[in-house]
């Protein structure tokens, strides 16, 4: 705890001026350059502003070759070089998983026309069926029958002799 009121109370010591203006002023633009990193003696405790512009770098330091699951978890493989150098294979990625979920908007749609339309269809089926079944229904000879003895205006009348065939010569 009193670490860090002393770093906290040196900081408020130096002033912005201090921190290497005459290397700034050599480079010309006014500001350290990424490369050049600040030197701190043994005893010297680097200020807060230092701390930020020394993380705060563009030129950040390349990644080990191996990752681990603990720099996987924690995050630490997604620097900003990396994304820059991935960003190709995450756009594509961004892109397939855009028709992926598109495309399986679009089935779903689909699959549900098609249940509509195959209840639809079932319906069709069922009332052709029941009509077929009303008009052989009707037309059986036994209901004709009954329905030209009930309609006496009928010209139709029953044949009470069976039929016979008339053979012709060739």
């Amino acid at each position: 705890m009193t670490e860090e009121y002393n770093i906290e109370e040196r900081s408020k010591d130096v002033k912005p001026e201090d921190v290497s203006t005459d290397k700034a002023e050599k480079a010309g633009n006014g500001t350290i350059p990424a490369t050049e990193e600040p030197s701190h003696s043994d005893e010297e405790v680097p200020s807060l502003e230092e701390a930020f512009k020394e993380q705060a770098r563009e030129d950040e330091a390349a990644l080990s070759a191996t990752f681990t699951l603990r720099r996987i978890l924690g995050g630490d493989f997604l620097t900003a070089q990396m994304l820059r150098r991935q960003i190709g294979v995450i756009l594509l990625c961004v892109v397939f998983i855009i028709i992926y979920i598109s495309n399986r908007y679009s089935c779903q749609k689909k699959m549900l026309e098609i249940d509509r339309l195959n209840i639809e269809l079932q319906d069709a089926k069922y009332k052709s069926l029941s009509s077929a079944s009303e008009l052989t229904e009707r037309c059986r000879e036994s209901n004709v029958l009954e329905l030209l003895k009930t309609n006496k205006d009928s010209l139709l009348k029953i044949p009470a002799q069976p039929p016979y065939i008339i053979e012709v010569p060739k």
